[in-house]
């Protein structure tokens, strides 16, 4: 097992009704390859039911956490998004994150995150293709690929592209190594 993240800081945002497969996969492909991965939630503590009603306990929130402690930032989706639009601290920790260079990849309807981080414009970006409406009105030019990578924003469509997805991640970071740390 290659540990070519080690010392890489993830987030990867939570909520209720995330997509179980979209948050885990991530979240486990990336603490195989050695990268220290949290969740952040609304408050450090709760727990979090996903569609399927699998849990996930925020290990930390995204009031308190800042782009400066992340190489990273995963955004899953489910009907997480719909929630955490819901608040101004998911979408400025995107933002954040985004403009200081640092990854940032989602997935599903996650790209609702990044419509009111307001990065899209004039990005190669992809979703589920129920907001691709959306993601072309944020700015981005939408493709219906599996993954879409365009500098340091990583897009897919769907628990099915998850694969290329994560990979995607884990050669993003693994080639940025010394980009910010």
């Amino acid at each position: 097992m290659s540990r070519s993240l080690e010392g890489r800081r993830v987030g990867v945002l939570v909520e209720q009704q995330y997509q179980e497969l979209e948050v885990w996969v991530p979240y486990f492909r990336l603490k195989e390859a050695g990268a220290k991965v949290l969740l952040i939630g609304r408050k450090k503590g709760q727990t979090y039911p996903g569609k399927f009603g699998y849990p996930a306990t925020a290990e930390t929130d995204y009031a308190k956490t800042k782009a400066a402690d992340l190489d990273a930032l995963v955004i899953p989706g489910g009907f997480a998004p719909d929630f955490l639009r819901r608040y101004p601290e998911p979408a400025r920790l995107t933002a954040d994150v985004f403009k200081a260079g640092k990854l940032v990849a989602s997935i599903c309807h996650g790209a609702w995150i990044l419509c009111s981080a307001g990065v899209l414009k004039g990005k190669k970006a992809t979703s589920f293709c129920a907001i691709a409406d959306d993601v072309k009105n944020a700015g981005a030019r939408y493709v219906d690929e599996e993954c879409v990578v365009d500098g340091n924003l990583i897009t897919s469509r769907k628990p099915e592209d998850l694969p290329a997805f994560c990979a995607a991640i884990v050669s993003h970071l693994g080639a940025h190594r010394g980009a910010w740390l």
